[in-house]
């Protein structure tokens, strides 16, 4: 086994431990969300809906989601020590954008969120995995990460598509829910996208600067794996001398 295999095969190991990680820690936020709920009287369907409206489980399940498929799919295919394995086409994109997603979590969360007081239900260590821990991985993941494919630069604009369906869906529905928590007639999962606390004017800016932090930051994913992946052609080649 040459050096750049047994590489590959450690790293797939970590992204199955970290994806395992980071599901447990979202199931576990989950219990004492709803459970909390319950036991304090407050609308049980509603919180679990408004769990699953949080980008960042959102960006912390598809993130596992593929960290578990691209290791699955590593200890499948049993790469020959001469030809280690390269991502598919649409795994490589899956891992770019949620890379861009989970990296984007990261530093909104620590520049933004950090200082808020956490909720009682809030679960510390699950709060740091899908915060910081998994955020991180995701980013090393781009810069180590194996079997990197090179993209085309429209992957880039692809991963603005799951933030901008998100945010519609967020403006939307926030005003028909009542929060379980405060009885507000709105609920909004971030403070900077409810506009009761600074205008619509400030939510805009705040949309604004996010999307372009998004697609920047996709397009620096991309511009990684470009010059550390393998040409879409050679990988294809060498995947039909394996098959």
């Amino acid at each position: 086994m040459t050096t750049t295999t047994r590489w590959a095969t450690g790293w797939n190991i970590l992204r199955a431990i970290v994806a395992v990680a980071v599901l447990v820690a979202v199931v576990a936020q989950f219990v004492s969300t709803a459970s909390g709920a319950a036991a304090a009287g407050r609308d049980v369907t509603t919180t679990v809906a408004n769990f699953f409206s949080f980008f960042t489980i959102l960006s912390n399940v598809s993130a596992a989601v593929v960290l578990l498929i691209a290791a699955v799919r590593f200890a499948r295919r049993r790469p020959a020590a001469d030809h280690p394995e390269v991502d598919s086409p649409a795994l490589a994109t899956a891992l770019a954008w949620v890379s861009t997603y989970m990296i984007v979590t990261g530093v909104v969360y620590n520049l933004l969120l950090r200082g808020l007081p956490l909720q009682p239900e809030t679960v510390g260590w699950s709060n740091e995995i899908l915060h910081v821990w998994g955020p991180l991985f995701l980013l090393l993941d781009v810069l180590l990460g194996s079997g990197r494919r090179r993209l085309p630069w429209t992957a880039a604009l692809g991963a603005a598509i799951f933030p901008i369906v998100w945010i519609v869906y967020t403006l939307l529905r926030a005003p028909l829910i009542t929060n379980p928590t405060t009885g507000a007639p709105f609920w909004y999962p971030y403070p900077f996208l409810d506009p009761s606390t600074g205008g619509w004017g400030s939510v805009a800016v705040y949309i604004v600067v996010i999307a372009l932090a998004i697609v920047a930051l996709a397009v620096g994913v991309v511009a990684i794996g470009r010059a550390r992946g393998i040409r879409g052609a050679a990988a294809s080649v060498d995947s039909g001398r394996r098959g």
